[in-house]
């Protein structure tokens, strides 16, 4: 890794990149250079469609509103502060939204320490936990730029059912949804149907660049955030990003770019303990599903902390992020990253998004489209319409039931080795677990204990969540991944009203299809089904404890 101090500094509007520049010098010809002789950070600026190729062409016409929608995003201030007043005794924050949709609004309120209540599960336990805390003082902000995402949906309808079950007429029931979505989606006629309040987004701004839109800002508002001083933040920053100097925008995706066309095409995001908490999470999915496609791509790996496993390697390229650094302070604190980005969080969101479809230019990928991901959204509705697969363990061991490709050893250790022996030099490990991220939490220490057996990136995504993030890269990017899927018995089930399956039967379509997904590509592939979550989270720990790099 770098030292950061030995090179210069890219800076804007309180946003600094520590180690970019000696990324990009590492590389036989400047990645940087390069895009400045082709006017690169000028031509992004005034949003040129042409930048990423004919075949990205169009869809980049209709997806580069992301540039300036901070600017538009003013507009909102005054509905948003009215929506704010009108629902003041609703103190308890629900987002229903899945990827872009819902890992904005939870790092805002994670950093700037408002609690928001994040819905992006089809678990019936963390579904039903959602239900019964604080009802009556809820306010459900259901968001889909589509209008029409499954989960979504479902969660709507259990709120909807979940209030006028509880002695509200439907008059009553509908002043505790707002809904945000593109105009004219048919999500749009569902909220005047329900009397539901309304905030439309920017239909020129995909999903995983929608931070600064009425995604971000709406249900962030609702929590408490003054999302005025984020759109400054951002404001700020963009009156450098296009420019050739002091362009830290530019100066991070020049580095993502060299790093990742000389091999070092994986990216471990740390937290540097500097004040933005979770910032990780979302530009996971902002640069995975950006760029993970047409056999190439940039994996980003989320790391719990410098200390964790997992920060470094041949084929990775350390990024720490954080807020602005203190006088004398040192970049990446005290971790020695090869980069170190530090800054306000409104200017963080768009230096990543600017970053990632730099890097998009560089490795000559479309960065707004996501090929791949409904590949598993139609394997589920089969699975829904049909019934499940049938399926049998190849060995249950305590509480896990093993699915493992023939061959693979008869015991769970076993298992577990041949998973991680068999990454080699240039591969990864997805760890895929379609639990209840709160009460099964403790599923998330496999990825470090994980990393650390193996020597090699690991990732762990909560399902469905990471479908609408790294689940694109998984069938898109370059096919080096081994997969690791967890799943649960379900106890205690929840319907979806309206519709004629439950969600722990939704959850294990998703599953299933996504499994179907995976093995179409001919990758390491294991699911295990814990009988018992906690026994089998438990057993499943000691085990991988057991494992040696």
């Amino acid at each position: 890794m770098s030292d950061l101090l030995a090179g210069p500094v890219e800076a804007a509007a309180g946003l600094a990149v520590h180690g970019a520049d000696t990324v990009d010098k590492s590389a036989p010809a400047s990645t940087r250079d390069a895009l400045l002789r082709a006017g690169v950070p000028g031509r992004l600026a005034e949003k040129d469609p042409t930048l990423w190729g004919p075949d990205a062409e169009a869809e980049a016409k209709i997806r580069l509103g992301w540039v300036d929608t901070h600017q538009r995003s003013r507009e909102l201030l005054p509905q948003l502060a009215e929506l704010t007043a009108e629902l003041a005794d609703l103190d308890h924050v629900v987002l229903a939204g899945m990827g872009g949709s819902s890992l904005a609004p939870e790092v805002i309120a994670r950093t700037l320490g408002k609690q928001l209540t994040v819905l992006d599960t089809t678990d019936p336990g963390q579904v039903r936990a959602a239900l019964a805390d604080r009802l009556e003082r809820t306010v459900v902000v259901v968001a889909s730029k589509s209008g029409s995402t499954v989960e979504t949906d479902s969660h709507r309808r259990a709120y909807w059912q979940a209030f006028l079950d509880a002695g509200m007429t439907e008059a009553e029931a509908g002043r505790h949804f707002v809904i945000v979505t593109d105009p004219g989606s048919p999500l749009e006629a569902t909220a005047a149907e329900m009397g539901a309040f309304t905030v439309l987004a920017d239909p020129n701004v995909g999903g995983r660049y929608s931070a600064l839109t009425a995604f971000g800002l709406v249900p962030s508002a609702l929590a408490g955030v003054e999302v005025a001083e984020l759109l400054d933040e951002a404001d700020a920053l963009s009156r450098s990003l296009g420019g050739d100097r002091d362009n830290p925008g530019l100066a991070l995706g020049a580095a993502l770019g060299a790093a990742a066309t000389m091999g070092r095409d994986k990216v471990a995001l740390v937290s540097d303990g500097t004040g933005i908490d979770g910032l990780g999470d979302w530009a996971e999915q902002l640069i995975a599903e950006s760029t993970g496609k047409s056999g190439i791509g940039i994996l980003p790996v989320v790391v719990e902390s410098p200390e964790s496993p997992g920060a470094g390697g041949a084929d990775v390229l350390t990024v720490t992020y954080g807020g602005a650094l203190a006088t004398g302070a040192v970049p990446g604190g005290g971790t020695g990253p090869d980069v170190a980005v530090n800054g306000p969080l409104g200017a963080q969101f768009l230096a990543w998004e600017y970053a990632t479809a730099i890097a998009g230019v560089v490795l000559g990928i479309d960065p707004f489209n996501q090929p791949n991901v409904t590949e598993s959204k139609e394997n589920t509705n089969k699975i829904l319409a049909s019934g499940p697969p049938a399926e049998t363990p190849s060995f249950t061991e305590g509480a896990i039931e093993v699915y493992a490709p023939q061959g693979a050893p008869g015991d769970l250790a076993g298992v577990l080795r041949w998973l991680v022996d068999g990454l080699g030099g240039d591969g990864y490990l997805a760890v895929m677990a379609y639990l209840d991220r709160f009460a099964d939490a403790d599923a998330a220490r496999l990825r470090p204990l994980l990393a650390g057996a193996s020597g090699r990136p690991v990732t762990f995504g909560w399902g469905p969540r990471f479908l609408h993030s790294t689940g694109q890269y998984h069938k898109g990017g370059p096919q080096v991944g081994s997969y690791l899927q967890l799943t649960g018995a379900v106890a205690d089930d929840l319907p979806v009203p309206g519709k004629p399956y439950t969600f722990g039967e939704l959850q294990a379509a998703q599953a299933a299809g996504d499994r179907q997904a995976l093995a179409g590509r001919e990758r390491p592939l294991v699911r295990l089904h814990l009988t018992d979550r906690s026994a089998g989270v438990a057993q499943l720990l000691d085990a991988v404890g057991l494992l040696r790099a």
